[in-house]
């Protein structure tokens, strides 16, 4: 498996060399063997792998197309629902949800004969940066178990760079594809808002929640996204858009194309390897015919907190159905219905998700809601004009993805300095626009540095040419 990428994969099935049984069983030995140092999974789909595989390998055999995905394996971030198998978005609400129905994403993955391995660890509800706040333990970096693999998609992450799967799925609200995808040396993308079904997804942030693809390369991650992208009318927010044929436009380069910089983001705090990383990359771009200069962009400096004044209000509302009346956990210990909300909440929620939930329902409430949530909706509003006008003068906006490249599991990390962390995620998210992170160099401890392109709604093609060209110039 790491020896190869989906497409070399998918050929080598279709051709006889590998039975897609084997490989499914090599996945699961995986799991088997490391899954307990780097606990990236929460469940397992063993049984009902091995059975599709089977299933798909007679039809193989009889002479039917499998699909373009055709024996591969997925995993799937533990907040997109899959019929059959629990659901839990790392939270002991949901300890024992089973999913009665599968999202459309996934729906699509298995019409293109991709096969779902199982559900991976996240941050409770999607609301963190580390993996270290789900019910279900800690994840580790693959790269080094010394490490945090980033957040909220962490398991997706882990699970690719250990081979314990071929691809993944994770939902991005402020940037959980990509910083984790940048912590462990992976290509993760999140999609323009609406082109990604978010029907089957547990509702976060509701106005940023879309899901994404990881994987080990851009070509792999296009492949994915050419599968689940789609107008879907279950989702009210999905967009119409034309299919597209991803990998063949991946290697048309970029010359001709205009990148911006901003300036903004070269903080002091930015670690300096990634610096450097961010200055190689565009170099890069600029000596195969790419327009590299730097920009203003205003208003950044307010972007996360509009960002986690509007998720957390949005939160607040998603959540509100979690209180043990209709499904999820209940508390056994009350004498009213209002000591049984309040305690099935306390017990039932991690203290990160119950202060995400506080922060929103303050903010909503009367006489804070025009002077702090309004007002973040203004923001946000301001934003996404000044990169509107920078759009229509540039192609990309090239930036970091985090200001450091790793964090340690051990460290104490004040959650405000975390929040504050999402700076060069969070503006594609509250503007909708696509993002993509590619690895791009190493610090001195030989810990993976991503870089960030981001473009305007459905540049998704641009972005990808740009990631891929610099992924066969960082020679890893």
């Amino acid at each position: 498996m790491n020896r190869r990428t989906v497409l070399e994969t998918v050929k080598d099935i279709k051709s006889g060399k590998i039975r897609i049984k084997d490989l499914i069983q090599e996945c699961i030995e995986n799991i088997e063997k490391k899954d307990n140092t780097y606990n990236a999974f929460i469940s397992l789909n063993k049984e009902n792998a091995i059975d599709r595989a089977e299933k798909l390998q007679a039809r193989l055999d009889a002479g039917e197309d499998i699909g373009i995905l055709g024996g591969i394996p997925v995993a799937i971030k533990d907040n997109i629902l899959v019929e059959g198998l629990k659901t839990t978005c790392g939270s002991k609400m949901l300890e024992n949800y089973m999913a009665p129905y599968s999202a459309t994403v996934i729906n699509k993955l298995e019409e293109n004969g991709a096969i779902i391995i199982g559900k991976t660890n996240m941050d409770e509800f999607a609301m963190g940066s580390t993996t270290k706040t789900s019910y279900y333990g800690e994840t580790k970096n693959p790269v080094n178990i010394e490490y945090i693999p980033g957040g909220s998609s962490g398991g997706s992450a882990t699970a690719i760079g250990t081979d314990m799967c071929m691809v993944s799925l994770g939902s991005d609200t402020g940037g959980s594809v990509r910083q984790p995808a940048a912590f462990c040396g992976l290509v993760g993308l999140k999609p323009t808002y609406g082109m990604v079904s978010r029907y089957g997804l547990v509702a976060y942030a509701s106005s940023f929640d879309q899901i994404g693809p990881m994987g080990k390369t851009v070509e792999d991650v296009a492949l994915t996204l050419q599968v689940i992208m789609g107008c879907d009318s279950k989702d009210s927010t999905s967009q119409f858009n034309l299919e597209k044929d991803y990998l063949s436009t991946l290697s048309k380069g970029v010359k001709g194309l205009k990148v911006g910089i901003p300036r903004e983001f070269f903080t002091e705090d930015l670690e300096d390897s990634i610096k450097e990383s961010v200055i190689n990359a565009a170099k890069v771009l600029e000596d195969n015919g790419a327009i590299v200069e730097e920009i203003n962009v205003g208003n950044t400096e307010y972007a996360v907190m509009a960002y986690y004044i509007i998720a957390c209000a949005q939160a607040s509302s998603n959540l509100a159905r979690f209180d043990g009346v209709k499904y999820g956990y209940r508390s056994m210990n009350y004498e009213s219905l209002g000591e049984m909300y309040d305690n099935t909440w306390k017990e039932g929620f991690g203290e990160e998700v119950r202060k995400r939930i506080s922060l929103g329902e303050y903010v909503l409430s009367s006489g804070f809601y025009e002077e702090h949530y309004l007002k973040a909706l203004k923001v946000r509003r301001l934003i996404w004009e000044e990169y509107e006008k920078h759009f229509e003068k540039y192609d990309l906006i090239l930036s970091p993805v985090t200001k450091v490249s790793g964090i340690k599991l051990s460290d104490d990390v004040d959650s405000v300095k975390l929040y504050m962390d999402d700076l060069y995620t969070v503006s594609a998210n509250l503007c909708g626009y696509p993002a993509i992170s590619v690895p791009f160099g190493k610090n001195e401890c030989g810990l993976p540095i991503g870089v960030q392109i981001m473009g305007k709604s459905f540049s998704e093609e641009t972005i990808l040419r740009a990631a891929f060209l610099l992924e066969q110039r960082n020679g890893d």
